[in-house]
């Protein structure tokens, strides 16, 4: 039997790290630095917020430009292009869906208004050119009131409902071409208010028997649905692991999404610059750790480029160094490689 090689095993450690890398810039047009990581192939996304879609004229030539320098790296392919379009309150674009996670949840054909909800979000991303929402949450809430309910992010409090309702929406979704991602595994339902990790550590200790009844089985639906993304929360689960929160824990990467659950798609990490992980070191640190727990890619959204090249830099001295495992570096690569290769834009 002949072994064909593997292109990526001889690819420079510099370019295999940057396309792990989901880049951010600040106001309505791309930074230089941006463009140049793209155009050099060191890139394999960019998240888009508010402030970088001030009018619908301007998001266009922005995602114009992001495309041509995607299209001018050596290896072109598609860039992940990607926004929070929940619905409700959560919307980086302007227009639908409209209504938020709860309301939906409420609707007399619950399962109808989210598939609706779903096919907007696609619509307008697609409209937009993008081709990835960080969206459907998928965590399912404890208490009225508390972190996630309080902005209507979650679609109820019992597991089935949510796990029909994430699922409805991501088929829709999917279905129109634009990849979705269920969050925050291994699930914040149980965060009481003010326990927001993108300003502060949190831990959730809850009992194992409980997290995996109550926030592991949507995303058991979500998988069995097709759902290309997972995103993890940056809070600690003592029942999986006392030590590291779930993006840089291997128990939770590894042991339950991948081998429990069954997951082979792309994960993605929440915000890397995220409050929760002040005490994890910079953002060469906090990237090295959240590969080494099996994260694929890794979200730079602080708007600044440095964040994103202190990131791959790091990536890439561990790489050189054997800190990080090359043969699971490149499968991780190839997981993202495969993701952009079936959406759209170039």
């Amino acid at each position: 039997m002949v072994t064909v090689p593997d292109p990526l095993d001889a690819l420079d450690s510099r370019l295999l790290a940057g396309r792990r890398i989901v880049y951010s810039y600040p106001g309505p047009v791309p930074s230089p630095a941006v463009l140049g990581a793209i155009r050099e192939g060191r890139a394999a996304g960019v998240i888009l917020f508010a402030e970088n879609a001030p009018d619908q004229d301007r998001l266009q030539a922005a995602v114009a430009q992001l495309r041509q320098a995607a299209a001018e790296a050596p290896d072109p392919r598609p860039l992940l292009l990607m926004t929070d379009q929940e619905g409700g309150l959560v919307r980086r674009l302007p227009g639908a869906p409209e209504l938020s996670a709860r309301r939906t949840g409420s609707a007399a054909d619950p399962v109808a208004e989210a598939a609706r909800s779903g096919a907007e979000a696609a619509r307008t991303l697609a409209d937009a050119g993008l081709n990835v929402n960080l969206a459907p949450v998928l965590d399912v809430y404890d208490a009225p009131g508390n972190f996630i309910d309080h902005h209507e992010r979650s679609y109820g409090q019992e597991p089935a409902s949510v796990a029909r309702l994430g699922s409805a929406f991501l088929t829709a979704q999917q279905g129109l071409g634009v990849a979705a991602t269920a969050k925050h595994f291994p699930g914040l339902g149980s965060a009481a208010g003010g326990l927001n990790t993108d300003e502060r550590a949190v831990t959730l200790p809850v009992p194992l028997a409980e997290l995996r009844a109550r926030g592991e089985e949507p995303y058991r639906a979500a998988i069995a649905a097709g759902v290309r993304l997972v995103m993890t929360s940056w809070a600690v689960y003592p029942a999986l692991d006392p030590d590291r929160p779930a993006g840089f824990s291997p128990a939770v990467v590894q042991g339950e999404l991948r081998d429990r659950l069954g997951f082979r798609g792309v994960t993605v990490t929440d915000a890397l610059e995220a409050g929760a992980l002040t005490p994890y070191g910079d953002a060469g640190a906090r990237a090295l750790a959240a590969a080494g727990a099996g994260m694929d890619l890794l979200l730079c959204s602080g708007r600044d480029a440095e964040q994103g090249e202190a990131a791959a830099a790091a990536l890439a001295t561990a790489l050189d160094s054997g800190g990080l495992d090359r043969a699971a570096f490149v499968g991780a690569v190839h997981r993202i490689d495969d993701l952009r290769a079936t959406l759209g834009g170039s």
